[in-house]
């Protein structure tokens, strides 16, 4: 499957299913992310239920401490 992350194609193994499961394949499972699936914000509570699909556009945000 194909989407666009962050506005460059990116190839997803068939296991990944949901964003949860898209999360989890890049490492951001247990960081602070803002997720946008296809211009629409995703509530953390609907990650396991919200599909990614093929040709899907995916944002996400996520935030690092510095100084």
């Amino acid at each position: 499957m194909s989407i666009k992350l962050n506005g460059r194609e990116h190839e997803l193994s068939a296991d990944i299913q949901n964003v949860a499961q898209l999360l989890g394949s890049l490492s951001l499972e247990n960081r602070i992310v803002i997720v946008e699936l296809n211009k629409e914000i995703i509530s953390k509570s609907a990650y396991a239920d919200q599909p990614v699909r093929d040709g899907d556009k995916v944002e996400l945000v996520h935030f690092v401490g510095g100084g």
